[in-house]
């Protein structure tokens, strides 16, 4: 990670913890009175992110959370998420595309189904995990990998 990696946001005082993840899921009614919304909305929408740094303990109002927000600095998540296993090789590019399989365990939907990442989204696996029990499916073959947007 380089500094160049790194967003200034502000988030929920909960939340303002370094090693803390969420998705951060885009623009509230409220925030459109806000005269902050311009450095909390500097983030995409449906992605995920990792708190790296907090920049300082001043709470901000907010309409939103009712504990306030304070200024960190993210980055984006890897998300853990499985995939075809012909893509699935340590640091190929791939554009995601999620696992057309209707018939898995209960156990697979977080990974069939992640938070963070869209069909179409250029991202790079930077780990292959684990193969997944094909015991668990039905007509996939599938791996457990870990991609970054």
């Amino acid at each position: 990670m380089t500094d160049t990696d790194t967003m200034i946001t502000l988030v929920g005082s909960r939340l303002a913890k370094e090693g803390e993840e969420f998705v951060f899921l885009g623009e509230s009614r409220e925030c459109q009175k806000c005269k902050l919304k311009r450095t909390c909305l500097s983030l995409e929408p449906g992605r995920k992110y990792h708190v790296v740094k907090l920049r300082s303990d001043t709470v901000h109002e907010c309409f939103i959370h009712d504990s306030g927000v304070l200024a960190v600095e993210v980055v984006s998540s890897p998300v853990v998420a499985a995939i075809d296993s012909k893509k699935a090789i340590a640091g190929a590019r791939i554009s995601y595309e999620r696992p057309k399989c209707t018939d898995f365990d209960d156990s697979l939907y977080d990974l069939i189904n992640p938070e963070g990442i869209n069909n179409g989204d250029k991202c790079t696996v930077s780990k292959v995990i684990d193969s997944i029990d094909e015991g668990l499916l039905s007509g996939c073959s599938l791996k457990k990998v870990e991609l970054n947007l």
